[in-house]
């Protein structure tokens, strides 16, 4: 039976039978979908992850105008094979994993398929109400601010990578808010000398402050709790601050949470620094705390005409205690510039880092185009706030007033083949 139809049917005996098709699995669907944050303009996915997600087995579907703050057109994702739809029902209908950068509403939960993963800055204590929603939906959630901080995460480390574009962000801040030169200039009518910038806090964000000061021609000091900040300051030309107090080096590389007396002592022996700082940059952040206050009121009171604060913890509480966060607050001749999530102020390269951080942890729980998380790995365990609808990460739980189900015994191994004739105790079983 020559022809097309031959090729695709089998003949057997003379009856005709259909033959067995390999089972395909259908891609993975990625949502996009609108931030809902006022000022929020990042994006979760960028064009350019985009195309490289959908070699992977990974559809990206995107709601139309969902990266406009970001400078991203539609059109820029349908080029890199991305969908775009109307709207985030859209996006979301039959959708498998969320891509996210604040954590979401309830009515945007409410939205969500049920048994969908998602993924965001979650900051899940802070967020019980939307934790609650999300395992009655039976959701699988990961939040990147719980990402261990081991070397083989740090290409998924959005905490590092958004805080970097924040650095960046104060340091300019810094320099526009003042009403002088950062640099020194040497001119005919004389010398301008530079600007004494004070960086607290010499972490990602902190040192990409100091950078930026520097780069800009300020003189820089920075000051840290924790010893190893030191060398790392001195490497981008900055002076380190000592005191006579003992490091508070935590877990993961971040400082531990400082007790009242160490605060009281910190601020007097920082006070006569502060005082003598054009700038100073504060960007000491606990995760899942209020921010230390580093400076107080009569510090500030105790800075010169002119003199800039910029809190980039003004979000968190405050390492001032007069900031307030998205405005600029004059006290005397100081201005306090209370930072309100500084990334989304850039928020091209902001998304870009972040798209890409998204797309590594993709390559964890997607596998040969199937979703298929793998719960051993400790970056992904880690991440993990409620899997299938159940809160398993500890301090959620416990804020939510729920137990956490205990890890699962290993598996027994098989009992050795009993030899012929062997009863059931000489084989060990009781």
């Amino acid at each position: 039976m020559p022809g097309p139809l031959a090729d695709r049917l089998h003949i057997q005996a003379g009856v005709v039978c259909t033959p067995q098709l390999p089972d395909i699995p259908m891609p993975v669907k990625l949502a996009v979908i609108k931030e809902s944050r006022p000022g929020e303009d990042r994006v979760a996915i960028v064009p350019e992850v985009a195309a490289k997600l959908a070699k992977t087995g990974v559809d990206v579907v995107v709601e139309s105008g969902a990266a406009a703050g970001a400078r991203f057109s539609d059109d820029e994702f349908v080029q890199a094979g991305a969908t775009i739809v109307a709207d985030a029902a859209a996006a979301l209908d039959g959708a498998d994993f969320l891509a996210h950068v604040q954590p979401l509403t309830i009515d945007e939960v409410a939205l969500l398929p049920t048994g969908a993963s998602v993924m965001s800055f979650l900051q899940p204590v802070a967020s019980a109400d939307v934790v609650q929603a999300l395992a009655a939906k039976g959701a699988t959630v990961y939040s990147l601010d719980l990402l261990p901080r081991i070397s083989r995460a740090q290409s998924m480390d959005a905490l590092s990578s958004q805080a970097t574009v924040a650095g960046y962000r104060a340091g300019l801040a810094g320099a526009e808010h003042l009403a002088k030169f950062f640099p020194m200039f040497m001119t005919a009518a004389g010398t301008v000398p530079p600007a004494k910038v004070l960086v607290m806090g010499a972490g990602v964000a902190g040192l990409q402050a100091i950078a930026t000061a520097r780069r800009l021609g300020a003189v820089v000091r920075a000051y840290d709790v924790r010893a190893a900040a030191k060398e790392e300051v001195q490497s981008l030309g900055a002076k380190f601050v000592e005191l006579d107090l003992e490091t508070q080096d935590g877990a993961g590389g971040y400082a531990k949470e400082q007790s009242a007396e160490y605060l009281a002592k910190q601020q007097e022996l920082l006070t006569a620094e502060v005082a003598a700082s054009d700038v100073v940059i504060t960007t000491a952040q606990i995760p899942g705390r209020k921010a230390p206050v580093l400076v107080t009121e009569a510090m500030v009171r105790g800075m010169g005409e002119g003199a800039v604060i910029i809190d980039m913890a003004a979000d968190s509480g405050g390492n001032c205690e007069l900031s307030k966060p998205g405005e600029d607050v004059r006290v005397g001749g100081v201005t306090i510039v209370g930072l309100s999530n500084p990334p989304a102020s850039m928020p091209t390269h902001a998304s870009f880092l972040y798209a890409r951080n998204i797309a590594n942890f993709l390559g964890l729980v997607v596998t040969d185009g199937v979703l298929a998380p793998d719960f051993e790995d400790e970056i992904v365990a880690g991440t993990c706030v409620v899997r299938a609808g159940q809160v398993v990460h500890a301090p959620t739980a416990e804020a939510l007033g729920l137990s956490v189900p205990a890890p699962a015994e290993p598996e027994p191994a098989p009992a050795p083949a009993a030899e012929p004739g062997a009863t059931d105790n000489e084989q060990g079983e009781s």
